[in-house]
């Protein structure tokens, strides 16, 4: 049976992207892996994750809780078998999805829970270093937002 392991990354509704980048980095000792311009997102490690935070531009008429990417990431025990496994409970447990990507670096699916809290559970697909390297060289948000159809993948 899939399960859920452990949080995987939390990603935060910020202001300013560029105090946030200061406030990472320089108060809390963070790793800044990449800034992706084009999406007003930054990523951060404590040192052996391709990210542990990130952060992400909230259009200045939305409060900062309803971010389109504010969420917290489930990490789940085995692959793509497993996450469609947790897929279709989701569904069939009327859990409101809002869409599956492949990162690259994992595999997952964005939903809520039932007041409203965007959570993502992913499959982990590189290994650690191989996932901040990967993170660190992306230039576009294409590179990490790619088409996931679980409705009809095979594992």
């Amino acid at each position: 049976m899939a399960k859920i392991k452990k949080v995987g990354h939390v990603v935060l509704g910020v202001r300013d992207p560029a105090r946030s980048v200061k406030f990472y980095t320089e108060v809390l000792g963070m790793e800044l892996v990449n800034v992706l311009d084009e999406m007003q997102m930054a990523f951060f490690s404590f040192g052996e994750r391709d990210h542990d935070i990130a952060v992400i531009k909230v259009p200045d008429e939305q409060p900062v809780g309803s971010s389109g990417l504010a969420h917290t990431a489930l990490e789940i025990e085995g692959g793509q078998e497993q996450l469609r496994e947790l897929y279709e409970r989701l569904k069939r447990c009327g859990a409101r999805v809002e869409f599956t990507t492949d990162h690259v670096l994992t595999k997952s699916v964005y939903f809520f829970d039932p007041d409203g809290n965007r959570l993502e559970i992913f499959s982990q697909e590189l290994p650690s270093a191989s996932a901040k390297q990967y993170l660190h060289e992306t230039r576009a948000a294409a590179d990490v937002m790619r088409p996931l159809d679980l409705e009809t993948a095979t594992a």
